[in-house]
């Protein structure tokens, strides 16, 4: 059997985010997939058109993983109860596949990406556990970006143990989330309104 029998799209993608949980997202590259098939670079492009193509097909695989995980948390849940399950599995997803999740964090060509299953799941599962604090635009953009950045912080401090103080970062997340939970229950609405 050739060595390039049964290579697709999927399977590469598929290869490349498990390569990028073991060496790091920004190390996967077309040549060390090849050689992870032991196949010639060449090879892959047939199945994809670039590193570029590869990486957002990366993203989307794992994004749509991570809010699998999330809206399996928050199902049947509102508010606070939500909040803490939504972050818990966004957290839980960000510290088990760190090249995935890395993947889920770069900037995608929206052409690429246009229509996506997977982005409009994440948009729906977000605004949703949001509009529960009575948030409307321009507000709910500005939650999810206080949200976005305050986990992804937490997470990437946590990962590379940036977290020096004796205190248990468990706790500390607890109150994060408890925190952002007081915040969105108190937002400060705003009256500009989106056209």
């Amino acid at each position: 059997m050739s060595p390039r029998a049964g290579l697709t799209p999927d399977r590469l993608t598929e290869a490349a985010a498990e390569l990028a949980d073991e060496v790091g997202f920004e190390n996967v590259t077309v040549s060390a997939l090849a050689r992870h098939f032991g196949v010639k670079d060449a090879s892959l492009y047939s199945h994809v058109r670039n590193l570029q193509e590869l990486r957002t097909r990366v993203a989307l695989l794992a994004g749509g993983e991570m809010i699998d995980r999330i809206a399996a948390a928050v199902a049947g849940r509102a508010g606070k109860d939500a909040l803490t399950a939504f972050a818990g599995a966004y957290r839980s997803y960000a510290l088990e596949h760190p090249g995935r999740y890395a993947a889920t964090q770069i900037r995608v060509d929206q052409a690429l990406v246009a229509g996506s299953p997977v982005l409009r799941r994440t948009t729906e599962i977000t605004y949703g556990m949001l509009r529960a604090y009575g948030l409307e635009e321009p507000d709910l953009t500005d939650a999810v970006r206080l949200l976005r950045s305050t986990f992804h912080g937490y997470c990437a401090l946590e990962a590379s143990g940036g977290f020096g103080a004796p205190r248990d970062v468990e706790k500390s997340w607890d109150a994060a989330v408890a925190a952002l939970h007081v915040a969105l229950d108190h937002w400060p609405r705003n009256k500009e309104k989106r056209d």
